[in-house]
């Protein structure tokens, strides 16, 4: 199938939640000096920026880690965990809005192998593209591909006419965000039902 990069139309919009439930069956593709890796997104979660207590940009903050936040949609906003981990997102909406959606699993398409040397695997298993450290890692993802455009070759997201039924899909509150008080009971996770790539147990 012929894969479509997405336009900046797609990323523009105002429903971060619907872009999210879109997102899934798109495929998250790398291309780091012609090394190419790539897999289907089956699990992912949206924040609706400034009102969200779940968000980096909760009431309006605003840092240097998070301003890529506040630009155009359609660029990649990558932090770090725990000092460890780099988690991948996608910027959406308009500028000064700052909604993202973070790309919590996928299941690989292409360059199996590279990303099992980059993640130290000796044969592939679910946990290579399951939760969203292990994608970024698989990927080659890491902070300082933050603020990335979407639009480029180095980092994009394409459709191939991949799409999954609406029962092929669930949604359930977001994982980890315990401290968004009754934000963080939001259905903004939505994942392939079935998919063992997907990070979290259904709920």
């Amino acid at each position: 199938m012929v894969k479509k990069k997405l336009r900046a139309e797609f990323y523009n919009r105002r429903d971060v939640v619907k872009i999210s439930m879109e997102l899934l069956g798109k495929i998250l593709i790398t291309n780091w000096k012609g090394v190419i890796t790539s897999g289907r997104i089956v699990e992912c979660e949206a924040y609706a920026g400034v009102i969200d207590k779940a968000s980096h940009a909760s009431g309006g903050r605003r840092t240097a880690r998070n301003e890529i936040m506040y630009g155009e949609g359609g660029y990649a906003y990558v932090y770090l965990i725990y000092g460890i981990h780099h988690l991948f997102n996608v910027v959406t909406n308009s500028r000064d809005i700052p909604h993202a959606i973070l790309i919590r699993a996928l299941d690989p398409v292409e360059g199996i192998d590279e990303m099992l040397l980059r993640t130290n695997k000796k044969k592939l298993d679910h946990t290579l593209t399951r939760g969203p450290g292990n994608v970024s890692k698989a990927l080659g993802i890491f902070t300082k591909h933050s603020g990335l455009s979407l639009l480029g070759d180095q980092i994009f997201i394409a459709d191939d006419g991949w799409k999954y039924s609406k029962k092929e899909i669930a949604a359930s509150p977001r994982i980890g965000v315990d401290y968004a008080g009754k934000d963080a009971l939001l259905p903004y996770r939505f994942y392939v039902k079935g998919n063992p790539y997907v990070s979290g147990k259904p709920r």
